[in-house]
């Protein structure tokens, strides 16, 4: 069985490349050959080579099913997990083979490049093993009280990002008028990019503002679009950097709780201007932007993104406010916000108070509140 998969491996195949989208025909194979595990049908066991070097055996107590959807219990991936850490997965059981991780992450197929919309249950299985196995486990210091991601909706819109022929992040978004959640009418009222990670080994190249940037463009129509409360210290580098660069994107992109009603947003290029004034050389300008993710963030483990490890007291204005100044801005930046979210109520413009903040007045148009 090893050498099944180490030869498909060295011809440049892999899981996601070759596994049908048949998630109950998988879960079938899966449990017959579990079944021949409990039962001891080889005088011996066999070995799986990790890419350490170290050898695990393929035992019924080293192996366990772990469900990919949180919402459909039937999608099950049998997985070998190290005897010495039970909670950390070493591969997977795929097409009568066992394959590591770092194989289940790697394509054969060059269209495989850049951000790809996940499709297919062999993707599915991919974005698993990046979001719990890598993220969930292995890049998280479980001693902390980080934010992780639970495993994904078999709905969940998702895009992994491919880069010379691995999986190395993914972000996922919740659609404008989706539900929030099962048991509930409610839907979202703005589309949300709601989770985002980046493989530690790829980070500091850009790939988060990459994502950011698609993001965008993916809803183009839309005049407003949420990242999911709480955004993580680290992801606010990357919404900072963006913005500075893209500031007809500052009007559209807001902190948002679901279902994403006014009183539930913050403008994000405002809360960082107000971040800045108020602590020049704290959060969010003072770190190097590990992005990790948005709704469940971590600001340690997450999707790291730096990009480039800038100079601590970068400002966005790229100028030194004085004491003043900061205290002036803060007021001012104050006094819009509240201003902004009820300006409806007031009978005020909101474009006007948009031009007060130095906001782009272009994308913004006067908003009914929702009538209570």
């Amino acid at each position: 069985m090893e050498a099944e998969a180490a030869g498909r491996t060295a011809a440049g195949i892999y899981p996601v490349d070759i596994l049908e989208d048949d998630p109950a025909g998988h879960r079938e194979a899966a449990l017959a050959y579990c079944a021949t595990l409990g039962e001891g049908a080889w005088p011996s066991p066999e070995v799986l080579s990790l890419p350490t070097g170290e050898q695990v055996k393929l035992e019924a107590s080293s192996v366990c099913f772990c469900t990919v959807h949180c919402d459909e219990p039937q999608h099950k991936i049998l997985v070998l997990v190290n005897p010495q850490d039970t909670k950390t997965v070493v591969a997977v059981y795929v097409k009568e083979s066992w394959w590591t991780t770092e194989d289940v992450l790697r394509t054969s197929d060059p269209a495989r490049e850049g951000l790809m919309k996940v499709q297919s249950f062999g993707e599915r299985i991919v974005l698993f093993i990046l979001n719990v196995v890598i993220f969930g486990r292995l890049e998280r210091n479980l001693d902390d009280d980080d934010m992780f991601f639970l495993p994904h909706s078999v709905k969940e819109e998702a895009k992994i990002l491919w880069r010379d022929g691995a999986a190395v992040g993914f972000y996922t978004t919740k659609r404008k008028g989706s539900l929030c959640g099962d048991g509930t009418g409610v839907c979202y009222l703005l589309p949300v990019l709601d989770t985002v990670f980046v493989w530690r080994n790829h980070r500091l190249q850009g790939l988060g503002l990459a994502m950011l940037r698609d993001f965008c463009q993916t809803f183009l129509e839309d005049e407003a679009l949420g990242i999911s409360w709480p955004i993580s210290p680290a992801m606010y580098q990357v919404c900072r950097k963006f913005l500075a660069a893209h500031p007809e994107e500052r009007g559209r992109l807001w902190e948002a709780e679901p279902p994403g009603a006014w009183g539930q947003r913050v403008n994000i290029w405002l809360k960082v201007q107000l971040q800045q004034a108020r602590r020049p050389d704290s959060h969010p300008g003072n770190s190097k932007e590990e992005v990790t993710a948005h709704g469940r963030t971590s600001q340690d483990s997450g999707p790291g993104i730096s990009h480039n490890g800038e100079d601590n007291k970068e400002r966005i204005s790229g100028e030194e406010l004085e004491k003043n100044d900061r205290d002036c801005a803060v007021t001012e930046a104050a006094g819009w916000l509240g201003r902004a979210c009820w300006a409806e109520q007031e009978g005020k413009e909101a474009k006007s108070m948009v031009v007060d903040a130095g906001l782009p007045p272009g994308p913004w148009r006067k908003h009914k509140r929702p009538s209570s």
